[in-house]
């Protein structure tokens, strides 16, 4: 049978993802030990807090992969929502990074695409707090098609991607309607929101990563000769959104 490892010094909750899965659940709350017992017996998907005493959940994960060349497929449990740590996670191969408070019937589906090896990578939040879950996705779609976030137009396009999840209709007056609202947010002007968010689109084209873009919305919907326009973009990803919410 499978093998689940879960890494938590603060939260216990094996038993009752144990009830969930067709697996074998294990629960540890040291590192040291879950490493020891992972190279006698290696488990087939790993859960880990990010908050660990002895090391940090980073450097578990880097020598996860050391010993076992990414063939362990981790989730993240943990209560850090910022973007660097959720993109440092990506970076290392996380297979999926879902924020506390654990929703057992969540966290088991994901465990059971990662058993039957289904590629998904995404970012999930409480369901209670549902502006920040959006602006978790949000980032995670970021992320993947490799807009980082120190660039201007990085915050400009999420809050134009918020705006036309609020109000589809508001895509189609871009210029009249929305490039004036998010200049008004952030005190600048429409033409500075405009070349901003241009520039986050070709900085991600620039890094070709289309194959991710693509992977994303499951589809092939560009080249690496074809950008979206600012309008396109936008929409395409406020419909991703729409269609999950």
């Amino acid at each position: 049978m499978k093998k689940i490892y879960i890494i938590d010094e603060s939260n216990d909750y094996s038993k009752d993802l144990q009830k969930e899965v067709n697996a074998e659940v294990y629960y540890f709350n040291s590192s040291e030990v879950a490493l020891e017992e992972m190279l006698k017996h290696r488990p087939d998907v790993v859960i880990t807090d990010l908050l660990l005493s002895k090391m940090d959940g980073f450097e578990f994960i880097e020598k996860i992969n050391t010993y076992f060349k990414q063939e362990i497929k981790v989730l993240v449990c943990t209560g850090i929502s910022q973007d660097k740590f959720v993109s440092k996670a990506m970076e290392l191969g996380v297979y999926y990074y879902m924020l506390k408070p654990i929703n057992i019937a969540n966290l088991a589906k994901r465990v059971e695409e990662a058993l039957s090896e289904v590629k998904v990578m995404r970012v999930v939040s409480n369901p209670q707090n549902s502006v920040k879950a959006l602006d978790e996705k949000i980032s995670y779609i970021f992320m993947t098609v490799g807009i980082p976030a120190h660039i201007k137009g990085y915050k400009f396009l999420r809050e134009a991607i918020k705006l036309s999840i609020q109000d589809p209709n508001i895509i189609n007056s871009i210029t009249k309607k929305l490039y004036p609202s998010i200049a008004e947010r952030f005190e600048t002007t429409s033409s500075k929101v405009e070349r901003a968010i241009r520039h986050a689109i070709e900085v991600a084209w620039n890094r070709g990563k289309i194959e991710n873009i693509n992977d994303l919305f499951g589809v092939t919907v560009y080249s690496s000769n074809e950008k979206p326009t600012n309008g396109e973009f936008i929409a395409l990803v406020a419909d991703k959104m729409l269609m999950e919410m």
